[in-house]
Formats: C-alpha cells, sequence, structure tokens
C-alpha cells in the first residue's frame, strides 16, 4: 500500500514539474454576452494581464458567437478585462492558473449597456484608443496621452475622421453639414457659437468621442453625420477624482478639477475648468478682378492678436431610486472673455500697376458669452429581459456680446476723411428639447424593437447696432442701414421607430424618423418671412454580418436634412472689411442628401483594418458662394446653390506588434462634384485628401510616449483649403503609485500651422496665405485622488462534460 501512495506522489510530483516547466499549458476562456437579454457580442475587445500589471500580455475579439480563448498561459494569476462599444467594461481579478486547474472557464461574462446601468461591477479599464464599429467610430479620451491637459477642441483633431477649421469648427470629412452633440444632446441648442463651448470644454471631464455616419433615428436627422461627446459619469465605487494644471511656452494655461462619489445607489460628480488662450496670426490674400473693360488687383495684408480666457462648471447627479428606476440630473455653465485687435492694409493696383488707393484699418474689439444647460433624464426597466422607458427633458440659454471697433484711414484720395465705425452685436439664445423612448427586446430577446417622440424649439434675438463716429460733433450717430435685429423661431417635433434583428452573426436594422418643422423669423425692419410647415421623412437601414471570427461587413442607407439656421438666414451685412462684406439670405430651403456607406473590416491578433465607402447625393447644398459687384466690392453670402455627389474611401488601421507599441492611422480620398444653376462658376469637382497617423509608446519607469502627423487639403464649391502638415508629441511619467502624473507636450514644433486657400467665380480669382501660432510646447501636472471600493466577480465553475 505505501509503495502505491508512493508512486502516486511521484507520479503527482513529475506531473507538477512538468507543468512548471512546460509554460504554455494554461488556458482562459469564455464567452461575452449582453446583460440584458444574453445575445452574445462578436468582436468584443477581451485583454488578458498579470494579476498586478498595468499593461495587458494579449489582446483577443471574440468570435460571431461570443467566444474568446487564451493559451499558452504560464501559472500564476491572472486579469481579464472586457470592453465593446456602448457597453460599459468588465473586469475579473484573480484568475489563477495552476497545474491542478490549467483550464479556466468564466462561462458567460455579462456586459451592461453604459447607456442605462444602475449596478456597474467595472473599477478600472483599458480600453485602445480607438474602437471600430459598424456605424460609430470611438476616440477614448482616456487612453491618449495627447488628450491630457487639453481641451474638446485639441481632442478632435486627432479624432478619425474628423477635421477642426482654424476657427475650431468641427466636422466630419467628407460631410458638409456636421452637428456636434454633448451626452446624445445637440450642443447648437446650447450655444450661439459652438467653437467657444469646445474651446472650454476639458479634456478630463471626457470620456469618448464618438463620429456617428449613420446615425440611430432617436438622434435628429440634421446633418450629415454626428459628432457626440460622451461626458464622465464616474461610476467608480468610492470617491475619486483629479486636479491638473498646465501652462505653454505662448502664454497659454489651463487648470482644472473633477470629483466624484459613489454610493450604494447614487452618484454625484463635480467639475470645473479654467483656460487662457493667446493668439497670433499673419495673412495675406491677392485677388485678381476681372472686368470687360480693364482688370485691376486688391491686395490685402493683416496681423492679428487675441487674448481669451473661459470656464466651464459642471454637476450632476446620478441616482437609482430602484433596481428598476434610474434618475439623471446634470447641469453645466459655459463663459467665455476675449480681447483681439488687428492691422489691415490694403492696396489696389491698377492693370499698369499704379497704386490708385492705399487704405489703413485698425480693428479692435471685445466678446463675452456664456450659457447655462439644465438637463434630466429618467430610465425605468419595465421588466427583468431588458424593456425601459426613457424620458428626458433639456433647458438651455445662452447669451453673447460683441463689441468691434473699425478705425479706416485713406492715403488715396488725399480728400477721403478717416472713419470710424463701432458694432455692438448682442444675441440671446432659448432653448428646450424633451425626448421620450421605449426599448423592448423581442423575440426570445433576440430582437429589440425601439419607439419614441422628441420635442425641440428654439428661439434666437440677434441684435446689431452699427454707429459712425462723427468727428466734428465727437459723437456716434446710428447708421440705420447697418443696424438691424433678427429675430428665429424654430419648432420640431419628431417620432420614430426601429427594429434591430439579430441572430448568428447577422445584424439588421431597419428605422424611420419623421419630423415636423414650423419656422418664422423677422427683422425690426417690418420684414417677416413664415416658411410654410412641412413633414420630412428619413429612412434608414443597416446590415452587418460577423464571420470567420475576423471579419465584419457592414452596408448602411440613410436620409439626413440640412435646414439653414440662424447664421445662414440672417440678412444682417458684416462690414468690418469693406471690400469684402458677408450677409446671410432669408430665402434659403432646406437641403436633403441620400447617402449610402460600405465597410469592411478584417481583425487580426495585433492589427486591424476598416475600409470605408461611401456615397452621397445632395439637392439644394446650402453653400457659401462670393461673386464681385462692378465697384470692385466681394460679397458672400448663402444658397442652394446645385447638386452635389460625394464619393470617399477612408482606410482606417491600427497596429499592435507588442503589448507596449501601438499605431494608429487613417487615409481619405474625396471626391466632390458641384452642379450649380445659379452660377457656372460653382461647377466644380476635385478632391479632398485628409490624412493622419499616431503612435503610442510604454516605455521603462512608468513613462510612455505619443505622437501624431497629420494632414488636410478639401475642396468646396468655389476653389480649396490646403492646410499644412501638423504634428504633436507628448511624453507622460508616472510618480508616487500613479498618483502623480508629468507631462509635456509639444504642438507643431518644427512648422507653425500654415493654411492657404484659393477660389474663383465669374469675375475674380483670389488667393490667401496664413500663418498662426499653433506652434507651442505645454507642460502639465495632474494629481489623481482614489478611494475606491473593489468589486470582485464570482468565477463558475467549469461545466460538466
Amino acid at each position: 500500500m505505501k509503495r502505491i501512495i508512493c508512486c502516486c506522489i511521484f507520479i503527482l510530483t513529475l506531473h507538477l514539474y512538468s507543468f512548471a516547466q512546460n509554460n504554455n499549458n494554461g488556458i482562459i476562456r469564455g464567452k461575452v454576452v449582453e446583460q440584458e437579454g444574453g445575445l452574445p457580442i462578436p468582436f468584443a475587445v477581451v485583454a488578458v494581464s498579470e494579476n498586478n500589471a498595468e499593461q495587458p500580455l494579449f489582446t483577443f475579439q471574440t468570435d460571431e458567437n461570443g467566444l474568446f480563448k487564451f493559451t499558452n498561459l504560464k501559472p500564476g494569476t491572472y486579469k481579464l478585462k472586457v470592453s465593446y462599444v456602448s457597453y460599459t467594461p468588465l473586469i475579473v481579478n484573480e484568475i489563477a492558473i495552476t497545474a491542478a486547474s490549467p483550464d479556466k472557464n468564466l462561462g458567460l461574462l455579462k456586459l451592461a449597456s453604459s447607456q442605462n446601468n444602475l449596478n456597474e461591477v467595472v473599477i478600472t479599464q483599458d480600453k485602445p484608443v480607438i474602437e471600430i464599429g459598424a456605424d460609430v467610430i470611438t476616440y477614448n479620451v482616456g487612453s491618449s496621452i495627447l488628450a491630457e491637459g487639453s481641451t474638446a477642441t485639441d481632442l478632435l483633431k486627432e479624432v478619425p475622421m474628423v477635421q477642426v477649421d482654424i476657427d475650431g469648427n468641427a466636422t466630419i470629412a467628407g460631410k458638409r453639414s456636421t452637428r456636434v452633440f454633448i451626452d446624445g444632446k445637440p450642443s447648437d441648442y446650447m450655444t450661439s457659437n459652438i467653437a467657444d463651448l469646445l474651446n472650454v470644454l476639458p479634456s478630463d471631464a471626457i470620456e469618448k468621442i464618438e463620429v456617428m455616419t449613420n446615425p440611430p433615428a432617436k438622434y435628429s436627422a440634421d446633418g450629415e453625420g454626428i459628432i457626440n461627446i460622451v461626458m464622465k459619469k464616474g461610476f467608480k465605487v468610492g470617491f475619486n477624482g483629479n486636479v491638473s494644471i498646465s501652462a505653454g511656452l505662448q502664454g497659454n494655461t489651463n487648470a482644472n478639477a473633477n470629483a466624484s462619489y459613489k454610493g450604494q445607489n447614487y452618484n454625484l460628480s463635480l467639475g470645473g475648468a479654467y483656460r487662457k488662450n493667446v493668439g497670433k496670426s499673419n495673412s495675406e490674400s491677392y485677388r485678381t478682378n476681372f472686368f470687360p473693360d480693364t482688370t485691376f488687383y486688391y491686395n490685402q495684408f493683416n496681423q492679428a492678436n487675441s487674448k481669451s480666457d473661459g470656464g466651464n462648471f459642471r454637476t450632476s447627479l446620478d441616482w437609482d431610486i430602484t433596481k428598476q428606476q434610474n434618475l439623471r440630473v446634470t447641469a453645466s455653465f459655459n463663459l467665455n472673455n476675449g480681447d483681439n485687435e488687428s492691422g489691415n492694409d490694403f492696396y489696389y493696383i491698377s492693370e499698369e500697376n499704379i497704386t490708385k488707393r492705399l487704405r489703413n484699418q485698425i480693428n479692435t474689439g471685445n466678446t463675452s458669452s456664456n450659457n447655462f444647460v439644465f438637463n434630466t433624464d429618467y430610465n425605468f426597466k419595465l421588466d427583468t429581459i431588458g424593456s425601459k422607458l426613457s424620458a428626458g427633458i433639456t433647458v438651455g440659454t445662452n447669451s453673447n456680446n460683441s463689441l468691434r471697433s473699425f478705425h479706416r484711414s485713406y492715403a488715396f484720395p488725399a480728400n477721403l476723411n478717416p472713419t470710424l465705425q463701432q458694432n455692438d452685436n448682442e444675441i440671446g439664445n432659448r432653448n428646450i428639447n424633451f425626448n421620450l423612448d421605449y426599448d423592448k427586446p423581442v423575440f426570445n430577446k433576440r430582437d429589440r424593437l425601439e419607439f419614441g417622440i422628441a420635442y425641440n424649439y428654439r428661439k434666437n434675438d440677434n441684435n446689431q447696432l452699427v454707429e459712425d463716429y462723427n468727428f466734428k460733433t465727437q459723437q456716434y450717430n446710428t447708421n440705420i442701414k447697418l443696424s438691424n435685429q433678427f429675430f428665429y423661431n424654430e419648432n420640431i417635433l419628431a417620432a420614430y421607430g426601429s427594429y434591430n434583428y439579430r441572430k448568428n452573426g447577422w445584424s439588421a436594422k431597419a428605422a424611420l424618423r419623421s419630423e415636423y418643422t414650423n419656422v418664422n423669423f423677422d427683422l425690426s425692419t417690418g420684414q417677416t418671412y413664415n416658411v410654410d410647415p412641412y413633414f420630412s421623412f428619413f429612412p434608414s437601414l443597416s446590415l452587418n454580418r460577423y464571420f470567420r471570427k475576423r471579419y465584419n461587413i457592414g452596408l448602411s442607407y440613410s436620409v439626413r436634412i440640412n435646414r439653414p439656421r440662424e447664421n445662414a438666414l440672417n440678412p444682417q451685412i458684416n462690414n468690418a472689411d469693406t471690400l469684402n462684406i458677408s450677409y446671410g439670405n432669408p430665402h434659403l430651403n432646406p437641403s436633403f442628401t441620400h447617402q449610402v456607406d460600405l465597410t469592411f473590416g478584417v481583425f487580426g491578433k495585433n492589427w486591424s483594418f476598416t475600409p470605408r465607402l461611401s456615397y452621397s447625393t445632395a439637392k439644394g447644398v446650402i453653400e457659401r458662394y462670393r461673386f464681385v459687384k462692378s465697384n470692385g466690392v466681394s460679397e458672400s453670402t448663402f444658397d442652394n446653390v446645385g447638386s452635389n455627389d460625394n464619393m470617399s474611401l477612408m482606410l482606417i488601421g491600427n497596429y499592435r506588434p507588442t503589448k507596449t507599441i501601438s499605431a494608429n492611422g487613417n487615409f481619405g480620398v474625396f471626391r466632390s462634384k458641384y452642379r450649380s444653376d445659379i452660377n457656372n462658376s460653382l461647377n466644380k469637382e476635385g478632391v479632398s485628401i485628409r490624412s493622419r497617423i499616431g503612435f503610442s509608446a510604454q516605455l521603462p519607469y512608468k513613462t510612455a510616449f505619443e505622437a501624431s502627423l497629420s494632414y488636410n487639403n478639401n475642396v468646396n464649391a468655389q476653389g480649396r483649403n490646403k492646410g499644412s502638415v501638423n504634428t504633436s508629441f507628448g511624453l507622460r511619467k508616472s510618480f508616487l503609485k500613479n498618483n502623480l502624473i508629468a507631462r509635456i507636450s509639444a504642438n507643431d514644433p518644427f512648422r507653425a500651422s500654415h493654411t492657404s486657400t484659393y477660389s474663383e467665380g465669374l469675375n475674380f480669382y483670389s488667393q490667401s496665405y496664413g500663418v498662426s501660432n499653433s506652434n507651442n510646447v505645454t507642460f502639465s501636472l495632474t494629481w489623481r485622488f482614489t478611494r475606491i471600493k473593489t468589486n470582485k466577480v464570482e468565477i463558475p465553475p467549469p461545466p460538466k462534460n
């Protein structure tokens, strides 16, 4: 008997020794499904790492049935992280691989929807910077070094398919009109200038940015795409937050603080930020004017300096009233102030190169704006299979005041006296947004049915007072021709429904949204414009297929609308530059766009590649166009210029050769073709290019490095906007158990941002060149404070054979 026991011990010892020597027998497997409905989640990102390590050893994507399997693991204790777009990540701790138990089957791992999750088990998350879905591209802010210590405007420059112009306006590449949403609500209802809002929104308060070329039916049908900025909700159990300060060599500063506390059934978040920016730019433009009897030139040289500062303050309460009911209340307040001054030199040169007139102009101005937004959302789980009812209301108010002065002096003709003009522009907005949504799983929880209603109300008051200075009486007198007040009212009532079918790797979705629009506006001069109310229908279809564990293909079709907004409708004249004036057009009609997108994705163990092919056609396209009158004055306004056909190819990929190095990039080619009946000069076609490449590496000693390079060259209805190559570099190091983080970033260190544009019409050709102080080095420090409880997930025993 003793011999038998000794033999068993000897055999067991040999087995344990053999396993210890052979370090590739460990297995971790499981299946990722939805918490509500239990459907498998294909292509969810699953990462395994050693229990105390920050970086994953391996990253895997689930197959079309939600299954994953890690092999060749050494004995030890591991941690598993599961994440997917629009779901809250899940972490499984303390997975022990031993000789006695080398195969760990975790069973079903259930992911909860991040939009309505009442019982989170997520403690930390480690997402890739960019996630690609069938209809959405997600940029995870917390995973990027370049995102730290910056603002929403800076972040958008790093997001695939997004381009930001020199004024801070963000659009989806290849799309003429883009809406910017915050937490699913349109931000252009929150402010009169979206760029001002994005410039004070701190990156530390943002969780992710979603780019949707085919938005769900519950979103507004306005715009050819939506950029949705999702704010952090602080769903970590306990108390946590951060304080950060940054300063740049050019004088820009940024300070912000965020804190949140999550109790058993509630979460309270507070945040605030202050930023100060300094801007400098130089530009020059050359315009050639062609007329039957002469040709002459206008050359213009500009220098501008600006200083601005602003603050952003936010608070939110997320309360689980019961296990079925959740209430979220948020409030935010933003303010901006700015001062600017510029000098302009204007030259009028005849065909014989003789200067006929020389004018100098000094411009000074200051602006201030503020907006307040209050939002509340209520969610009610109707049953245990995932049916839910959601209701939300948003109320916002904002104001903007701009005071500008233009002092003009003339050298030719010599008898022309100097002039001094003052423009005081006050803008006020009021808005209400309401939505009611019902979502229900059907047919054994496999499919989903959703329908709802929404209402948007917008009121805008734009008051422009123009005064000319009388040097004799030393008084300002009202300029009646240029002064005006513009009142705008918009009511949109919408109803929508959608059905989502999923089975065996297939996903099909059909949706229909209908909107009733009632718009009217008038001027203080007595002119009233009543637009006939109209119904619009917006169908959308999408079909996606996941197969062979590494491929997906998607096809979508949608109809969108581009409504003329008040800035395009307002006929008030802007004559800050009397040789190049601009105004709106109150006779604009909405434009409708039909768009088709084809997406194909290939995923490997360390890489992914996703080409996107898109086609869109639009009628009655709203574009700003320019013409020169017989007196040589250039005028620009908006009109329904005609039709536009756009074909684009976007290539998006990422590569991670090791667990510490990753690269991502995108390259897009966009071909636009304009056809117009109102102006032959708008019959244009051309190719736009957008490209970006990013690189990041985790270095020794808790140090990380990130870099990006981008280039844009865009065509428009009358010409082209060409930008220079822009570069960014960031280096980060952690101290004191990762609580203190130091960062240095360099933006365009080799060369300031250069832009060039050209445009042409029936009787003119114009070229412009500009340089701005984008080259800057910024230093920042962040202190993170955390008091977090840990939720452990129970590992179910392996199923019996």
